[in-house]
């Protein structure tokens, strides 16, 4: 399996919640979890498809520093697009899990379908049928 090699690590105030509903909304799969203290996950890796994302606590530390989220920041500084298959069953799975829709699933042209959420911590993301990586070697 080709393994994607730029991995988005997201930091949630409530880092369990975020990964539930990352796993039931968007329809990542744990791959790895590691507790931290209290209710809080110290670093947990989500697959989806052959992508990854890193997911922790929010926690004040040298790199915690460096990372604010949506609602700190006034908004979202950065978002991601996540390339899926069945782009229709995907945006079905994401509003009936109560992923705040932001922009309907609308075809672009040329590119497929496309739709935009936002999860209970203000992050945005992208899902759409358009695969950049479609005919490179």
């Amino acid at each position: 399996m080709a393994r994607a090699p730029i991995i988005p690590a997201i930091r949630y105030r409530d880092a369990p919640a975020a990964i539930e509903f990352l796993c039931e909304a968007f329809g990542f799969v744990r791959h790895l979890v590691v507790p931290g203290e209290g209710d809080t996950i110290a670093h947990a890796q989500l697959r989806l498809g052959h992508g990854m994302i890193m997911v922790g606590s929010a926690r004040e530390d040298e790199f915690g520093a460096l990372n604010v989220g949506p609602a700190q920041a006034g908004g979202v500084t950065q978002s991601a697009y996540v390339v899926v298959e069945a782009i229709e069953a995907h945006y079905a799975r994401a509003k009936a899990h109560g992923a705040e829709i932001v922009m309907d699933l609308e075809d672009q042209g040329g590119r497929g379908p496309l739709y935009v959420a936002r999860d209970p911590e203000g992050h945005v993301w992208s899902f759409g049928s358009y695969d950049p990586w479609a005919g490179v070697e």
